[in-house]
Order: structure tokens, then sequence, then C-alpha cells
């Protein structure tokens, strides 16, 4: 599984936590557990967009050395 298709489960695991959680009917222990786990899901998906910003920021930097390098 790619990166991207592990962001995107991610990404619908927290959409359906959510779902769950406006159920009126679950258990207090039960939208415990569910608030904890979207969170797991969100923090995941968070880090994952932070290593590509990084991965994107660090292929400017290149591009722009190996620009002023040609000049």
């Amino acid at each position: 599984m790619s990166k991207q298709e592990i962001f995107e489960t991610k990404l619908e695991d927290a959409k359906i936590v959510l779902n769950r959680l406006m159920d009126p009917s679950i258990t207090l222990e039960e939208s415990l557990k569910l608030y904890e786990q979207g969170l797991n899901e969100i923090k995941t998906a968070q880090k994952m967009i932070e290593e590509a910003k990084v991965k994107i920021e660090t292929i400017e930097k290149n591009n722009n050395t190996q620009t002023e390098n040609q000049t």
C-alpha cells in the first residue's frame, strides 16, 4: 500500500469514527475509545502531511540550487 493510499485510509477512518461518535446510542466508554482512535488517525495523517511538506521543501531547495548553479 502506498503512502497516498495509507493517507487516504487514515482520513476515511477518521470520518467513520466521527460518524460513529454522532450516534446518540453509543456509551460514554465507547465514545472515549472512538475519540482516542479518531485522534490517532488524524495524528498519523498530520505526520504524513508534515513529512510530505519537508520533502517538497527539500526538492524545491535542491531545484533552486541547481538553477542557480546553471546561471
